[in-house]
């Protein structure tokens, strides 16, 4: 053991155990995967004077809206397979995000499921996506922010053997009522809020549909037969295979991208 050198050992949040159990459950699913160049550029504009007029909205809050309306206009991209030839398709647009929360000392991501997202104004996701992150909480155990779980059986959990743990994701993602009802049916991960990526981040999910937000770069393109300088956006996405063809994922991702460049919902504000 002398060859080893200097070292120490940290112990991980008990939510780690979440996070590799989720990876695990993940190679069931059968994603497509897109990776998305979208200019920002003038919504970009429209949030700053949004924000003049002290509207309480965000970049994120906005993303989240356009994503909630692609799907509602697309709604089969985010059902959810259940037995070998039925699919679900719910009318509730569920939106599942991490909040980062110190807890205990630790910076631990924490989940937090925005409901009926396809009912709420840009302003209201916002404004709950505050309080998310304001909310007083006890233990990585204790919650899933902003709906309160049975604390005892959340640390049982981190209790179990790898196995039970493995065979209790899989009865939640083969069942579409527990996947709604435990995790939404969208993902939502603002990795390019921590710091700035130059690229694409390939996440795996257990989700039906997942978007991985990366970094807003500044770089040239051409509008209007001009080279300027623009803002881009990259987002990755993952559709189920399983429960839609490439054909109308990508005429859903080709609306989503028409949301996004348009300022979507920003006038109105």
């Amino acid at each position: 053991m002398n060859n080893v050198g200097e070292y120490k050992l940290e112990t991980f949040p008990s939510s780690r155990l979440s996070t590799i159990d989720i990876g695990k459950a993940a190679r069931q699913k059968h994603h497509i995967r897109a990776l998305l160049e979208l200019d920002v550029t003038e919504a970009r504009k429209m949030l700053r004077e949004a924000k003049k007029e002290c509207k309480m909205i965000s970049f994120n809050s906005w993303l989240i809206k356009c994503i909630s309306r692609t799907v509602e206009e697309f709604p089969e991209i985010h059902g959810i397979r259940k037995g070998k030839t039925s699919v679900a398709i719910f009318d509730d647009v569920d939106i599942s995000i991490v909040i980062e929360r110190d807890v205990g000392g630790t910076k631990v991501p924490l989940p937090y499921v925005l409901r009926k997202t396809n009912e709420k104004s840009i302003s209201d996701i916002c404004a709950e996506i505050r309080n998310g992150q304001r909310q007083e909480i006890d233990g990585e155990g204790d919650y899933v922010l902003g709906e309160k779980k049975n604390s005892f059986l959340m640390n049982l959990y981190y209790l179990m053997p790898g196995f039970v743990r493995s065979a209790i994701w899989n009865r939640i993602i083969r069942s579409p009522f527990l996947s709604k009802r435990n995790m939404g049916t969208v993902i939502i991960s603002s990795v390019g809020m921590m710091g700035r990526i130059a690229g694409w981040v390939i996440p795996v999910s257990v989700h039906p549909l997942c978007f991985a937000v990366g970094s807003i770069i500044k770089k040239p393109g051409v509008t209007d037969n001009r080279i300027e300088i623009r803002e881009y956006l990259h987002v990755t996405v993952l559709a189920d295979h399983d429960v839609i063809d490439g054909a109308p994922a990508v005429r859903a991702l080709s609306r989503f991208t028409e949301l996004v460049e348009g300022g979507y919902g920003l006038s109105q504000i």
